[in-house]
């Protein structure tokens, strides 16, 4: 890694953190750190489960425990056990949580105005401007890939969600029962595999393989959230996918594609898979292609 780069990451986010406040334990000149103060707002007013809270933003459990306790104290929140499922535990302020969400919300809006207040009128587009691309980047930077059960809830949403796009996008729909199969026990290893990609734990994307011996392997299932388009997902989900393919001893990937699926084919053709003859009886497919890939020894 370019250690330049690495050090101007690190410049900007010391910055950052200097700018809003971080540094300090009384956050927006409240009596309370950045990290509570975090969870009051994402908690927000139709309140939060528990573990899915922990598991959205990354916090070590241990803190988070300190957290909500330091919170449960100063009787900002209240939780309660879920009854369709007594392991899971729901947070929701109390109405002194909610004044002081708001609170924390108008301070927030004036601090942002402090920021841009000090600057010109082009400094301001240049900033804002410059922000709205780090985020995207940074939530790029959030995204990670796994290899899960094809049965799972998760797995079986991103199959829907793949299907319904599919129906919505193909000239006369999409029917998966006159499709070639790729149903989960194809998707399970060894006869194959399935990678959901992340944001924050939930599903942002999917990709599957299915191998065949020695014979080519056929990538399936390849869909990215319309929420997490433009972050270069689709490349890194490929990528990830071949890797795995070349562990497996894959030679050669082969994969078809409906011609209204425009933005897939460019990625593929980008990322150097070449068109070929038909080599399956696919009835939505109108391009046909494979790569071959350099084994991992």
């Amino acid at each position: 890694m370019d250690t330049g780069a690495v050090q101007q990451v690190r410049s900007f986010n010391r910055i950052v953190a200097e700018r809003i406040g971080a540094l300090d334990d009384r956050f927006l000149k409240r009596d309370r750190p950045i990290g509570e103060a975090r969870l009051l707002w994402e908690i927000g007013s139709q309140g939060a489960e528990v573990r899915e809270l922990r598991s959205r933003l990354g916090i070590d459990s241990g803190y988070f425990s300190r957290v909500l306790r330091s919170l449960e104290k100063q009787r900002l929140i209240r939780t309660r056990v879920v009854q369709e499922d007594r392991r899971l535990r729901q947070i929701f302020l109390t109405r002194a949580g909610l004044a002081e969400r708001a609170e924390l919300e108008r301070r927030s809006d004036e601090l942002a105005t402090n920021i841009l207040e000090s600057l010109s009128d082009q400094q301001r587009s240049v900033l804002t401007a410059a922000m709205r691309q780090v985020e995207q980047l940074l939530r790029a930077s959030m995204i990670t890939f796994g290899i899960e059960p094809p049965t799972t809830p998760d797995a079986r949403w991103c199959f829907d969600q793949y299907f319904a796009e599919l129906n919505s996008r193909f000239n006369g729909g999409f029917d998966p029962g006159l499709s070639i199969s790729a149903c989960p026990e194809e998707l399970t290893p060894p006869s194959g595999l399935l990678i959901l990609g992340r944001l924050q734990s939930r599903p942002v994307g999917c990709g599957a393989l299915k191998f065949h011996n020695k014979e080519p392997a056929e990538l399936k299932r390849m869909w990215i959230a319309e929420s997490a388009r433009g972050l270069g997902v689709g490349r890194r989900l490929l990528a990830e996918l071949e890797r795995h393919a070349r562990k497996a001893g894959v030679k050669v990937l082969r994969l078809e594609t409906n011609r209204a699926l425009y933005e897939a084919i460019h990625l593929y053709r980008r990322s150097g898979y070449v068109e070929v003859e038909a080599f399956n009886a696919e009835p939505y497919a109108h391009h046909w292609f494979e790569k071959q890939l350099v084994v991992m020894i």
